[in-house]
């Protein structure tokens, strides 16, 4: 008999998966853990503010069923090794697996010239842009990943593919990201899949900053002709994390509105 080829609709389901989604608690983070409740998934989101946390895990928890058994917040930061273990351990304790990680969190404390630019800030940038998705990984794969094999995805930027003069600490931070990126696929393939997304400029309360009182005016310079929203990265999240995607590894997706397409960097 030939093989059953699975249907698409297969592929993407998540089902008897679990997954950590790191600063889950709002904007992409909180989609990305929608997204992959509702493929299925047993998600676990953390955050620093833990009234903030247990909100999200009460509204993602309505959202699907058997919610209440299916997510779970636990409070914690990225850059906190004691914090990561912490984590992953309940998750694995909790779910009998972990299957899919999602580096999400992020700080971006640092503006303006580097010259100008607070050192002790920029380490705080790199520690948690960087240093703590290592960190997280090498967590999940003494729990799980290195045994049972996983997904990774890392939430790069475009401000790591193109210079920005402006977030110059944050867009360095995330191109030693994308390099991070490849070097793990290289290393933990074939078990483990480790891939990045390069999102522009999305309507959340950290990118505020960046549009806020003159969206019309930067979303002109998109050629989509407007700005990202958080369920726009889920739903490339989610499929790199399934198996619809089981021969990408090492790759960093853009998903910009064509931003960088016209030579600019919204």
């Amino acid at each position: 008999m030939s093989p059953v080829t699975p249907t698409p609709a297969e592929l993407a389901d998540l089902s008897d998966r679990a997954a950590i989604v790191t600063g889950g608690s709002r904007g992409i983070g909180y989609a990305i853990a929608a997204e992959l409740l509702a493929r299925g998934a047993s998600v676990t989101i953390t955050a620093r503010k833990p009234d903030e946390l247990a909100a999200s895990v009460e509204q993602l928890a309505a959202s699907v069923p058997d919610g209440d058994k299916r997510v779970i917040g636990l409070p914690g930061n990225a850059g906190d090794p004691e914090s990561r273990a912490q984590t992953v351990a309940r998750t694995v304790q909790r779910f009998g697996r972990l299957d899919i990680l999602v580096n999400n969190a992020g700080v971006n404390p640092v503006y303006g010239p580097l010259m100008d630019a607070d050192l002790e800030g920029v380490r705080k940038v790199f520690d948690i842009n960087v240093v703590a998705c290592l960190g997280y990984l090498q967590e999940a794969y003494r729990a799980w990943m290195g045994k049972h094999g996983g997904a990774v995805v890392n939430l790069a930027s475009t401000a790591g593919l193109r210079s920005t003069g402006v977030i110059a600490a944050y867009g360095a931070s995330k191109a030693a990201l994308i390099r991070l990126t490849e070097e793990l696929a290289a290393q933990l393939g074939p078990k483990i899949r480790v891939n990045a997304v390069a999102p522009a400029v999305v309507k959340t309360k950290f990118a505020t900053a960046l549009y806020a009182d003159r969206e019309e005016e930067t979303a002109r310079a998109y050629p989509m002709r407007r700005l990202g929203n958080p369920e726009d990265v889920a739903s490339l999240v989610g499929f790199l994390v399934s198996d619809a995607s089981s021969w990408i590894t090492g790759e960093t997706v853009r998903v910009d509105g064509g931003v960088l397409a016209t030579g600019n960097l919204g």
